[in-house]
């Protein structure tokens, strides 16, 4: 292995550490599947090593890493071919797993699977990665007032879940 491939090797195992977590968490709350949220940590990974993209900033690379996700997480759904791979050990997945009822989670967890996908991803991105309306415009290639709207959506319905429920979802 060359000088070049090494570094790169090095750099994208770093990248693999920094940005697990969020590739995982943002798959799944983007298909709500373990299987499919596996596939599509498998799919944003290979894509770093086979596109080799360089980052300007940490906030390019981070953008990088959810519009990939996104994308992947969008496709997977398209191709039944991507459901016959083998899903990640049980070990690494528990540890990037999104929190379960027995964390909290469980009650707004279940409301959540009730959103449509794209609301769950701008909420995901919103509310647990921290990214602005103009961010989240900008990494789903949407305008600023969808984001706007979509997010007022997803407080109505969730809002409305959690109501119908008797303050819970399950």
């Amino acid at each position: 292995m060359d000088g070049n491939a090494q570094e790169f090797s090095t750099h994208a195992e770093e990248l693999v550490d920094k940005y697990a977590k969020l590739v995982y968490q943002l798959a799944y709350a983007r298909t709500r599947s373990r299987e499919a949220a596996e596939d599509t940590f498998q799919d944003v990974f290979l894509r770093l090593v086979s596109k080799r993209p360089v980052f300007d900033s940490e906030e390019h690379e981070k953008a990088w890493f959810c519009r990939v996700t996104v994308n992947c997480a969008n496709s997977y759904w398209r191709n039944p071919f991507r459901r016959r791979t083998q899903p990640l050990d049980e070990t690494r997945a528990g540890e990037l797993a999104a929190p379960g009822p027995e964390e909290g989670g469980g009650a707004l967890d279940a409301c959540l699977d009730r959103l449509s996908p794209q609301l769950r991803t701008v909420v995901h991105l919103y509310y647990y990665e921290g990214y602005s309306g103009p961010e989240i415009a900008a990494l789903l290639g949407k305008g600023e007032s969808a984001v706007r709207m979509a997010l007022m959506r997803a407080r109505r319905q969730l809002r409305d879940f959690w109501e119908e429920g008797g303050n819970s979802c399950v």
